[in-house]
């Protein structure tokens, strides 16, 4: 008898311990759960996740920064096993995950009213075709132009170039005064991106790519001006451009062998490893001879995007409300050198002094390869027709391969537009 009373009183304790008002009990928090691409981002994410669960206790967020992140989002999903929330780059990955039907449209966040309406337009300009909804909420971006050495331009009086004209004057200039203009790093393919895409969105259109997709133009005739500039870069960099890689321009630049440097924002914390003391500025490529066309190219670097498998979305709005707390963003602009993607009292890197105008004003344009399909490797074009010269062919080739590359694309394209016409 005295067994059963024991087991009894023990039972009892146990349903006390489980169900609501027990005073030694919890009810079962909602887990929250981010997978973050931003891996050189990891620390930030761990002390924020630290300070969000002192302070929430009916939520615990988890945030993992897994090595090839987006390859781990993708097995995740044929698992199905999705995190709630994914930290992802506005690129041609967010433009697959919503072309798959992953997301979760978040019109209904009332945080997205605090978003520069920029980097919404880059964000909805990503999809295939036109998708009804908001699927992402961009947090930090970066820029691209071209950084130059403060001391040297003080040094010889050399002025910010605010048309091209002016840069090539300058870069002439600076070879008289015994001054290499730029150092590259073209060795590393990738690198070349970085000027092509200063370039691309002052010169070419930023719908472009779905213009191509659309049938209505090519990228032989919108892509022309661009590469001709690109390639006339060439004549005020180091002698032989691809014998020197990424790390090599970086360090080059940071010992003041080149005055300036075709590289985006990303670079900086490489280049003050090498030089902490270096006096970096920032300008916007100035493509056009009428500077009123240039553009600033900047991205959405990170944002954040909840999965349609997330089973409190609640939660998850209340973890992005704090995430996009001017004091966090601000940590991550002093952590990463970005740009915050929301608007508010931000304290920017000096480095971007030069780019404020285009930034306040919101004369921004996403990186056109963003949009390029990784598959086809344009990169590497892009570096062939550097040491080739021969443009006809290169863009030929790019038609080309544009259309291997992006045939589904183009299909879904095609199908859209058939049963959406006006």
């Amino acid at each position: 008898m005295k067994l059963k009373k024991i087991f009894r009183i023990f039972l009892a304790m146990m349903v006390c311990f489980t169900v609501v008002g027990c005073q030694t009990t919890t009810n079962k928090k909602t887990v929250i759960e981010i997978v973050s691409y931003k891996q050189e981002a990891a620390t930030y994410f761990q002390q924020v996740a630290k300070e969000f669960n002192a302070s929430h206790g009916d939520i615990v967020l988890k945030i993992s920064s897994p090595n090839d992140a987006v390859t781990v989002m993708k097995t995740r999903f044929i698992r199905e096993d999705y995190p709630d929330i994914l930290a992802i780059g506005g690129d041609a990955t967010f433009s697959e995950f919503v072309d798959a039907d992953v997301l979760a449209d978040v019109s209904d966040f009332s945080g997205l009213k605090n978003i520069k309406k920029s980097y919404l337009t880059i964000l909805n300009e990503l999809e295939y075709v036109p998708t009804k909804g908001i699927y992402g909420v961009p947090y930090a971006a970066n820029a691209s132009g071209i950084l130059y050495s403060k001391k040297i331009f003080k040094e010889h009086g050399y002025k910010v170039p605010k048309t091209w004209d002016e840069l090539m004057s300058l870069c002439k200039q600076m070879q008289k005064d015994g001054v290499l203009p730029f150092y590259f790093g073209y060795k590393d393919t990738w690198t070349t991106l970085a000027p092509w895409n200063a370039l691309a969105v002052s010169l070419a259109s930023p719908t472009v790519y779905q213009q191509v997709n659309a049938g209505k133009t090519t990228f032989t005739k919108e892509y022309s001006e661009t590469a001709e500039k690109f390639r006339e870069l060439l004549k005020y960099g180091e002698k032989d451009v691809a014998a020197y890689g990424y790390n090599d321009a970086c360090t080059a630049f940071a010992k003041g062998q080149s005055a300036m440097f075709t590289i985006g924002s990303y670079a900086i914390p490489q280049v003050l490893s090498s030089n902490p003391n270096m006096d970096i500025g920032s300008f916007v490529m100035p493509g056009n001879n009428d500077a009123s066309k240039n553009n600033l190219n900047s991205g959405i670097d990170l944002m954040f995007s909840v999965t349609k498998a997330c089973k409190n979305k609640k939660a998850a709005y209340i973890v992005l409300d704090y995430l996009l707390k001017e004091e966090n963003l601000q940590k991550y602009i002093n952590a990463q050198m970005s740009l915050p993607c929301r608007n508010g009292n931000f304290t920017l890197p000096k480095q971007f002094a030069d780019m404020v105008p285009w930034i306040n004003s919101g004369k921004m344009v996403d990186y056109p390869d963003h949009h390029y399909p990784a598959t086809m490797g344009c990169d590497a074009l892009l570096q062939s027709y550097l040491l080739s010269g021969n443009k006809k062919a290169f863009l030929t080739k790019w038609d080309k391969d544009w259309k291997r590359y992006n045939r589904d694309i183009i299909r879904k394209v095609e199908e859209y537009n058939k049963t959406h016409k006006s």
